[in-house]
């Protein structure tokens, strides 16, 4: 199983709302049209407004992200809402409760009146299999970030580990529980916040390459000088 960083790939954002954007397309409203989308109406409003940051996480990165963490800085987001893309295929969650485990493309998160951290999972986009599957994360307070970088969140095992049969082989790793999720934001925000030489503006993919590529502006972030 290959990982995709090369590029950043179509998001969520673009699949639901094909005729949106960050510049020149259609801005979106609280309306009828957003709310057969859901939870993704709550994210994809205050991710536009904020002109659609976009951030691209690689492969060596998001290992040490869900390793034994020795970063810095202070885990505030860059801004009120964003989404930050994973390496395809590294991460992997279920949907939903008993039915068979997707892969992560990434994560919302939007922080609402009185610095509350709402997050929300995208998982499910690949080759063959139409739309998205979307999860929910219980909101938190903001404040309380400082404390999940370094929280055991699994009673037995380490966080982050595969849960995936033979998934260690491969370096998989999954998220099972919303404290995961918590955690790994945290880790993001404060290494974007303690290596700012980590992050650059990224280079668009192919018109015709496999996965889509995005046509929305990005950061792509690396291990940099991330570490202790």
């Amino acid at each position: 199983m290959s990982f995709h960083d090369a590029y950043l790939r179509i998001t969520p954002f673009e699949l639901a709302f094909p005729d949106a954007g960050a510049e020149g397309g259609a801005p979106l409203q609280d309306a009828a049209s957003l709310r057969e989308c859901g939870v993704m109406a709550f994210h994809a409003v205050p991710f536009q407004q904020a002109g659609c940051p976009v951030f691209l996480l690689d492969t060596a990165l998001c290992r040490f992200l869900a390793g034994a963490w020795e970063g810095r800085g202070v885990p505030a987001p860059p801004g009120p809402a964003g989404y930050v893309q994973l390496p395809r295929n590294l991460f992997w969650a279920h949907a939903e409760p008993g039915t068979p485990p997707e892969p992560v493309d990434g994560f919302f998160w939007t922080v609402s009146v009185g610095e509350v951290l709402h997050l929300l999972l995208a998982t499910g986009m690949r080759d063959g299999r139409p739309g998205l599957s979307v999860v929910p994360v219980a909101e938190a307070p903001l404040a309380d970030a400082p404390g999940w970088l370094h929280a055991t969140v699994r009673e037995e095992g380490s966080d982050f580990a595969t849960t995936l049969p033979g998934g260690e082989l491969q370096g998989l790793c999954s998220l099972t529980a919303a404290g995961e999720v918590l955690k790994l934001a945290a880790r993001f925000f404060a290494h974007l916040a303690g290596s700012p030489g980590a992050s650059r503006t990224g280079e668009p993919g192919p018109g015709d390459a496999s996965p889509a590529p995005s046509r929305l502006a990005y950061r792509r972030v690396t291990l940099g000088g991330g570490g202790a």
